[in-house]
């Protein structure tokens, strides 16, 4: 019988409060204290998890220079026809465009650095809704 998992991404900041804002705010979630003081947990409403932890040392990865490797990154997946609205609303939260350019339809992906310099993509979903 396997065990039980559960997966969750984890993120460096030097300021976990300030990026669990802005993901929780983008996320439509909300911002919980983890069981260790330096872990803040996004629980989305769809169930989504993410995970900030404060790291005094983190450096954020540089993009696209590929001699510093981003490492991971999020994919934020929505409607074709919300990318404009979700770009609108990235940007108002915080998130800095790194290429925006619309690729049109169902290939369009536009990447954006978060508060804390984490890139990540805002993803197209043709003719459905976000998943």
């Amino acid at each position: 019988m396997a065990v039980a998992k559960t997966c969750v991404l984890v993120l460096d900041s030097t300021d976990p409060e300030v990026l669990a804002e802005f993901y929780a705010k983008l996320l439509d979630g909300e911002a919980r204290l983890g069981r260790h003081p330096d872990f803040i947990e996004i629980v989305g409403p769809d169930g989504t998890a993410l995970t900030i932890q404060r790291d005094h040392g983190f450096a954020p990865p540089t993009w696209p220079r590929p001699e510093e490797s981003q490492q991971s990154h999020l994919h934020l997946l929505v409607a074709q026809e919300d990318m404009d609205e979700a770009e609108r609303e990235i940007i108002s939260l915080g998130g800095r465009p790194l290429d925006t350019k619309d690729n049109g339809g169902a290939h369009d992906t536009r990447l954006y650095s978060d508060p804390g310099g984490h890139p990540f993509a805002l993803v197209a979903r043709e003719g459905r809704t976000a998943l």
